[in-house]
């Protein structure tokens, strides 16, 4: 992972927030960019080569180097933004080495302020059956080696974790979901391990003992980056397998997770990864009509108000 930060300057290369353009007779009218975004786990490349209408804004250049390409997406009920962090063209960046600060400093630049999280953990709980959603609703952090805040200078980054996922963006995507029909869990615990190695079920034990019910590998310190920037940012995981020592598993080489998931358990997993336009479409309308309830851009309030920081976040990152 490329983390040196190039030039002096914090406004990545791009300058301000990308808009795009649509020609017209005798002039260009600029169009705003959506100030939603998603971002997608290990299947989310799949949705970068279907037919679906998008526009392919590239990468962001940022002071923590080059983030993932950003896309626009448009759907019947609006536009979204979209990012595969595990790279555009299949799974090629493993979580422990995702450039999240660039992927999250290129969002806010370009004016992001929601963000939905994508991603497949494993199920502690056997609550949780195969292909099911979850809106995380709490985090316990298992990383060990990654950058995990933007404010390594300055004593700027003491912010309270609770709730950890905006609440105003969970609340939507229950009713998204709702609407849909779709089978969901309305909370849920993630444990965000290092990584790429899958845990050893004693370590699975552990997090059970923790009170998690999901183990994957994205979520941090993506969230954590996220409200350190002021950004709403909400985790929609689907259940891809059950975690090491949840049941007996015969290994079989060759297959995604080596026996962890039967043939019958993908085919689930599959229905729900196909149903994930559908839902971010719904999502777009629902942030479009409803305003922000949450108090995620007020996180550094308390550094405003005593005069460490201005209004221009791009200031606040020290170098």
């Amino acid at each position: 992972m490329k983390n040196s930060r190039k030039g002096g300057g914090a406004r990545s290369r791009g300058g301000p927030a990308n808009p795009t353009t649509e020609e017209r007779p005798g002039r260009k009218k600029t169009k705003a960019l959506p100030k939603f975004a998603v971002i997608g786990g290990s299947q989310a490349f799949r949705f970068l080569a279907d037919g679906t209408r998008k526009q392919r804004l590239g990468e962001r250049e940022t002071p923590f180097g080059k983030s993932q390409p950003v896309y626009l997406f448009d759907s019947p009920v609006g536009s979204y933004l979209f990012m595969s962090r595990h790279g555009e063209k299949g799974y090629s960046v493993a979580a422990p080495f995702v450039n999240y600060r660039a992927n999250i400093y290129a969002l806010k630049d370009i004016g992001v302020r929601q963000i939905i999280s994508w991603s497949g953990p494993g199920a502690i709980s056997a609550h949780f059956k195969i292909g099911r959603l979850v809106i995380v609703d709490d985090l316990i952090d298992e990383t060990r080696h990654r950058p995990s805040t933007f404010y390594e200078h300055g004593g700027l980054g003491f912010i309270r974790q609770n709730p950890v996922f905006c609440p105003h963006l969970r609340s939507l995507l229950k009713q998204a979901l709702e609407a849909l029909g779709m089978d969901f869990a309305a909370k849920g615990v993630y444990v965000c391990t290092e990584g790429p190695r899958l845990e050893t079920p004693a370590e699975i034990r552990k997090f059970s003992l923790y009170g998690a019910d999901l183990v994957g590998m994205t979520l941090v310190p993506e969230v954590f980056l996220a409200r350190e920037l002021e950004m709403c940012y909400a985790a929609l995981c689907y259940v891809t397998n059950y975690a090491e020592g949840i049941r007996p598993a015969e290994f079989r080489p060759g297959v995604l997770f080596e026996g962890l998931a039967t043939e019958e358990e993908r085919q689930s997993v599959e229905a729900t990864i196909q149903s994930f336009p559908q839902m971010m479409e719904a999502m777009t309308a629902l942030t479009e009509a409803k305003p922000s309830e949450c108090a995620c851009e007020k996180l550094m309030q308390r550094y405003r108000d005593r005069g460490d920081v201005g209004n221009d976040w791009r200031e606040w990152i020290k170098h």
